[in-house]
C-alpha cells in the first residue's frame, strides 16, 4: 500500500492551519506537523521530512521566505544558512501561501526555490490538487505568477539580471522550448507549436532542466528572463489553468 502523502502546514493563524489539516486529511494526506512561525517550520522539517510544506510568507519571528531558503538551501550555497546547519537530506516541495495573488513577495519567493504559489482563499480541490502536483516534481506555475515575473524584469531592465547561467549547454530546439515555456504555453500548446509530440515535449524540459541544474518550470521561467532568453515584452503568458511539467 502507497504510503500516505506528508504535508507540513506552516502559518501563524490556527483557524488557517486547522482548515488546511481537515481539508487535506479528508483527502487522504497526512499532515505530519505544524508551525506558526518560519523557525519552527524550519526545526519541523529536519524533525518530520514531509513531503510538501505548506508555507506562509508573513510570520513572526522567521518569514516564509527565509525559512524556504533554509530549507532549500544546498551545499554549494549556505551563506544564507547559520553557521553550523547543514542542507536538508530529503528537501520537501515547498508551495507558498498568500492572500494577494500579486504579493510582492511572489519573485523572491519563487527565487527561493518554491514549487508554487497559492491564494489562501484555494478552493478544497485545488489545494489538494496542488500538494499532489508538487510532490511528483512538477510546478503550480499559473499565468498570474508568469505575467508577476514579467512585470518584475520590465521594471528592472535587461542589463541589471542577477544570474548568469551559461545556456550554451542547451540544443536550439531546447533554447526555443524553454523561451516558449517561460511565456507561459502547456505542454499541449508547446506540442502544437512546434509539431512535435506532447511526449517529446515533455522530453525536451526534463533534458532542459536537468541540463541546467533546475528544480522545475517555475526556475526554468525565472531562468529564461534572468539571462536575457526572454524579454520582458516578448509576449503575454498564455491564458490557461495551472500548469504541470
Amino acid at each position: 500500500m502507497t504510503e500516505p502523502l506528508r504535508v507540513l502546514l506552516a502559518d501563524d493563524q490556527t483557524l488557517v492551519r486547522t482548515g488546511f489539516r481537515l481539508i487535506l486529511g479528508a483527502d487522504g494526506i497526512d499532515v505530519v506537523a505544524e508551525a506558526a512561525n518560519g523557525t519552527e517550520a524550519v526545526e519541523a522539517v529536519r524533525r518530520t521530512c514531509p513531503d510538501v510544506v505548506l508555507m506562509d510568507v508573513r510570520m513572526p519571528e522567521m518569514d516564509g521566505l527565509e525559512a524556504t531558503r533554509r530549507i532549500l538551501a544546498v551545499p554549494q550555497a549556505l551563506d544564507s544558512v547559520r553557521a553550523g546547519e547543514t542542507p536538508f537530506p530529503d528537501k520537501p516541495r515547498v508551495i507558498i501561501l498568500t492572500t494577494f495573488d500579486l504579493d510582492r513577495y511572489v519573485y523572491a519567493a519563487l527565487s527561493a526555490g518554491a514549487s508554487g504559489f497559492l491564494l489562501k482563499d484555494v478552493t478544497p480541490e485545488h489545494l489538494t490538487a496542488a500538494v499532489r502536483t508538487v510532490r511528483t516534481g512538477d510546478a503550480l506555475l499559473a499565468p498570474a505568477i508568469t505575467r508577476r515575473l514579467v512585470q518584475r524584469f520590465a521594471q528592472r531592465g535587461g542589463d541589471t539580471a542577477t544570474l548568469h547561467r551559461d545556456l550554451a549547454s542547451l540544443t536550439p530546439r531546447e533554447l526555443e522550448v524553454l523561451g516558449l515555456l517561460a511565456r507561459g504555453l502547456s505542454n499541449a500548446e508547446l506540442a502544437t507549436r512546434l509539431h512535435l509530440a506532447e511526449a517529446t515535449v515533455k522530453t525536451h524540459v526534463a533534458r532542459i532542466l536537468a541540463k541546467l541544474g533546475l528544480r522545475d518550470r517555475v526556475q526554468a521561467v525565472i531562468v529564461a528572463y534572468e539571462t536575457g532568453l526572454i524579454s520582458a515584452g516578448a509576449g503575454e503568458a498564455a491564458q490557461q489553468p495551472t500548469e504541470r511539467t
